[in-house]
């Protein structure tokens, strides 16, 4: 896992613009490669500024998408939540349109729907 420097080794890159699309977790033994797809997108969720961040997007008032006052509202740094909203939209979670000199973010709930679904066939029905 750790390569020479004292380094975590880097994980491939692989398309996340699409949500999840493997078989359950629970449906058996699963491939590498819809392993490695699932962890990327767990890896993402794991930070909890990129939990509130989606938990905000998702309680928003003005449906699930927002402009750029999410520093203000987490008492963060515009930097520090630039870096937390690539690494969601890398995942395939978020997406993020600039209109004018303001950019919007939303929720992609089917990413997240297919990533609860691939964890737990039953969890959402």
């Amino acid at each position: 896992m750790w390569q020479n420097g004292g380094m975590p080794k880097a994980l491939p890159a692989i398309d996340m613009s699409a949500p999840v699309c493997c078989a359950p977790v629970a449906s058996g033994p699963i491939s590498d490669a819809d392993a490695l797809e699932i962890a990327l997108r767990l890896k993402a969720l794991a930070d909890p500024v990129r939990v509130k961040i989606v938990s905000y997007l998702f309680s928003s008032t003005t449906g699930g998408e927002i402009s750029g006052d999410l520093a203000a509202v987490l008492d963060l740094s515009e930097s520090t939540v630039s870096h937390h909203l690539t690494q969601l939209r890398k995942a395939g979670l978020v997406v993020s349109d600039r209109r004018g000199m303001n950019m919007f973010h939303r929720i992609r709930p089917e990413a997240l729907q297919a990533l609860c679904t691939a964890l737990d066939p039953n969890c959402c029905t």
